[in-house]
């Protein structure tokens, strides 16, 4: 009866061991550095998924320039958009893509720098499997800052040619 006991105890052990490694595994290939808060989820209307944004340099008068933080979890997105004067994102962790309109899909990762012409329809989100933060500016916004369109699909979010 001991030895019953005792191999069972071992079999339960054991298994919580590789049950525990395998989720820490999952854990940890999303976990991003998060340099800022993640701020406050961004509107359905314009995302897909979750989106949070915080911003960091308001417009003023003086710059005409605003900075800010996105934290796409995995498989959020933005919708189709444009900004009157562009836009540059800074790839800050995970991995993601950006899209401008009737180019390939382009993958993004931490260290990644992409200007987004003005006037020009794109997207950007994360991957499916892992996170992404990116931080925007956005100049000259006496021209406005941003126009939003019509959502990402699925078969243009997965599409990478």
């Amino acid at each position: 009866m001991k030895i019953l006991s005792i191999t069972s105890i071992a079999t339960l052990l054991i298994l919580s061991i590789s049950c525990s490694a395998q989720t820490t595994d999952k854990t940890d290939q999303n976990k991003l550095n998060f340099i800022f808060s993640k701020g406050k989820l961004g509107p359905a209307e314009n995302f897909t998924g979750k989106a949070w944004n915080i911003g960091l340099v308001e417009n003023d008068t003086v710059y005409n320039t605003v900075v800010g933080n996105v934290y796409f979890e995995p498989g959020a997105r933005s919708n189709w958009h444009t900004h009157p004067s562009g836009q540059i994102l800074i790839i800050t962790d995970g991995e993601g893509y950006h899209q401008i309109k009737g180019h390939p899909r382009q993958t993004l990762k931490k260290g990644d720098i992409v200007k987004c012409p003005p006037n020009v329809e794109h997207w950007h989100g994360a991957s499916p499997q892992t996170g992404m933060l990116q931080m925007y500016i956005l100049p000259k916004t006496e021209n406005g800052m941003v126009t939003w369109l019509q959502k990402v699909t699925v078969e243009e979010y997965s599409n990478h040619k």
